[in-house]
């Protein structure tokens, strides 16, 4: 049990909560929340003392486009993709629907964040990550820098530590399901059919991509799964692929000043007579089909290199192995260390925390129909925010 108590924190950065694929803000699904589901665990949380916010970036989007959203968001401001970016996939570079007054202005190296990102959210908190440590160019020889708050300039020290939860670090072998959203349309179908049609975004005002008037939701969403973007690289399908992961695993190492944990979650065991590994009787009944999939099946790289069995443990949505941490970068992995409460924590490191027993949707609170399920995963987050107010200031 960690002892800790914001009473006695050795900072009180706040905490940004950022969703992953397919997710939603505070005030969209009529109150259904992302971080809680019928609960609330932004509002738990700094019912507890905690400084906590809730980040809504593009669902479907790239994790560049989500990480440069999650910029403004935080920070203020209007939206700028970046000019390079935006002519090389035919984006609006900054759309006026996309101005943000901050959830936290002050933000600098002087007033960081700790980030805490679900599944593809962890991902995009680390393309924050690059953002911020790289001025980014114009032009492909790197003379014309871009001239926006973000890209025009290095913001060392902004994150001070990133969490992920169910994270697909090094992608997830069922990614070609899993950006169709098959997963998850049944789930928002049902939901559309009791609150109406304008409970959800996608936010895709980048690609000149709205909500029709009068159109359904269910059209709504087969227009998406359409649009053209899905065949460039700019979209959560590449990224959330193992080519895709490898890229940003490349790019983003971690950073010797910033703190990183990773939870893992699994939903699946072995089954001694056939090798592979089959869902739990627990897992949503929406995700077992995926979790056989995963169970017994390989992927491949680009240069024809293959994932192996110790990929079919999974938890309906992203295999076991991939959460723990990036290892897939050409430069190396990062490095991974069990974490033990009474070590001292250092940074440029990933801690992986623990492995829960439950499938990709159910530690924010997702298909918790018992109690004790809700109430362990609120401690779950209260205990880490704790964890997180300990860790040193900057100096």
């Amino acid at each position: 049990m960690i002892l800790f108590t914001y009473l006695i924190a050795d900072n009180k950065y706040p905490i940004v909560l950022v969703h992953g694929f397919m997710g939603w803000g505070s005030d969209e699904m009529a109150g259904y929340k992302y971080w809680g589901g019928k609960n609330d665990f932004e509002g738990y949380l700094r019912n507890k003392g905690f400084e906590v916010y809730t980040a809504s970036v593009g669902p479907v989007s790239s994790n560049w486009d989500r990480a440069v959203e999650l910029f403004y968001q935080i920070k203020g401001g209007q939206v700028d993709y970046g000019l390079g970016h935006a002519e090389q996939y035919g984006l609006d570079q900054k759309p006026p629907e996309k101005i943000f007054t901050g959830l936290y202005p002050q933000w600098d190296h002087d007033h960081p964040v700790h980030i805490i990102g679900h599944s593809m959210g962890g991902q995009t908190a680390r393309m924050l990550q690059y953002l911020l440590e790289n001025v980014i160019y114009q032009d492909e020889d790197e003379s014309i820098p871009e001239k926006s708050l973000l890209m025009g300039y290095i913001h060392a020290g902004w994150i001070h530590s990133i969490t992920s939860i169910s994270t697909p670090h090094n992608g997830s072998t069922l990614s070609d399901i899993i950006t169709k959203g098959i997963p998850i349309l049944q789930d928002f179908i049902g939901v559309a059919a009791v609150v109406g049609n304008n409970f959800y975004d996608f936010d895709l005002q980048q690609w000149g991509f709205e909500k029709k008037e009068g159109e359904t939701w269910a059209a709504y969403f087969r227009r998406m799964r359409e649009h053209k973007a899905w065949g460039t690289k700019n979209m959560s399908a590449w990224d959330l692929s193992l080519e895709g992961a490898r890229e940003l695993n490349t790019i983003t190492p971690a950073n010797s000043s910033i703190y990183y944990f990773s939870y893992s979650t699994s939903n699946t065991h072995l089954d001694s007579a056939s090798g592979f590994y089959a869902p739990n009787e627990t897992m949503s009944l929406i995700l077992r089909a995926n979790a056989r999939i995963m169970g017994r099946n390989k992927a491949y790289w680009t240069d024809g290199s293959a994932t192996d069995s110790t990929w079919f443990e999974n938890d309906g949505i992203v295999n076991t192995i991939s959460q723990f941490g990036p290892t897939s970068g050409l430069n190396g992995a990062d490095p991974i260390a069990e974490y033990r409460k009474d070590e001292l924590l250092i940074p440029g490191q990933w801690y992986h925390i623990k492995t829960i027993n439950m499938d990709h949707k159910a530690p924010i609170g997702h298909g918790l129909y018992d109690e004790n399920d809700v109430q362990e995963m609120l401690k779950l987050f209260d205990d880490h925010c704790n964890l997180l107010w300990s860790l040193p200031e900057k100096e």
